[in-house]
């Protein structure tokens, strides 16, 4: 382990930055000082020649549940500077490859993020959600753009308009992950395809991966922020206010 924020521990190991979402008992959901720790890393990642891939896996039986709503709330995002924004724009413009290992759910941002990876695995049990039009807000994380694009447009308005979980199988068939194993095999397959990646030459690697988001990198980066300005603009009506509110007091005990 060479660092730890609360929820949030980071290691590495031959040549893999690896970043674990560590708050089960919360259905590791993020916050503000998540977000940042979480940009930071990725940050220095980019910095440093002996980083040759990131992994963003979870512990306990949830990928994220999304936002730490009591931490959404108080800390809402309002621009650019934001966490959030820190944590998206960083993996977006991230040079090295980032593979994610899900089980489990994966809501809201836990999906949006899965967008701006390299390779998604996900365990037969992980679910997804995109549930932002049932709570009162848009998309966000760039995923009117980049979802469209995996997807087609069809899909991926059925996936954002109607805000309905979607399984695994369903995730690997829309192209929004790459395989599908058993909870059981997801580890030891993704530690191979690690493997098989960190083993290759990090130029070509990252030159490729370069190459793969041309033309699209300056869209993404766009789309991040228009969205994020209807995001706050909704986010200040009575309607979405009033829908996070009532989640809040039912999720507190």
């Amino acid at each position: 382990m060479i660092g730890k924020c609360e929820g949030i521990v980071v290691s590495e190991d031959s040549g893999v930055l690896r970043i674990q979402l560590d708050r089960p008992e919360k259905k590791n959901a993020l916050t503000c000082e998540m977000y940042l720790a979480m940009a930071s890393e990725l940050q220095r990642a980019n910095e440093r020649d002996e980083i040759r891939a990131v992994l963003l896996y979870s512990a306990g039986d949830c990928f994220t549940s999304g936002n730490d709503l009591k931490d959404f709330l108080d800390t809402p995002p309002d621009g650019e500077k934001s966490a959030v924004m820190q944590f998206l724009f960083a993996l977006s413009r991230l040079e090295k490859p980032v593979i994610a290992m899900v089980s489990g759910f994966a809501v809201g941002i836990g999906v949006t993020l899965l967008l701006h990876c390299d390779l998604v695995y996900a365990s037969e049990d992980a679910w997804f959600q995109l549930p932002f039009v049932n709570l009162g807000l848009c998309a966000e994380g760039a995923s009117s753009y980049l979802l469209p694009r995996l997807t087609g447009r069809v899909r991926a308005a059925e996936l954002l308009l109607l805000g309905e979980p979607f399984s695994a199988e369903t995730a690997y068939s829309h192209g929004i992950v790459n395989r599908v194993w058993s909870r059981g095999e997801l580890f030891a397959e993704v530690e191979e395809v690690l493997h098989k990646l960190v083993s290759k030459p990090a130029p070509a690697v990252n030159g490729t991966k370069k190459l793969l988001a041309r033309g699209t990198d300056r869209a993404v980066q766009q789309s991040l922020v228009e969205e994020m300005e209807l995001f706050i603009r909704l986010l200040q009506t009575d309607t979405a206010r009033q829908i996070l509110s009532d989640l809040l007091n039912r999720s507190e005990p």
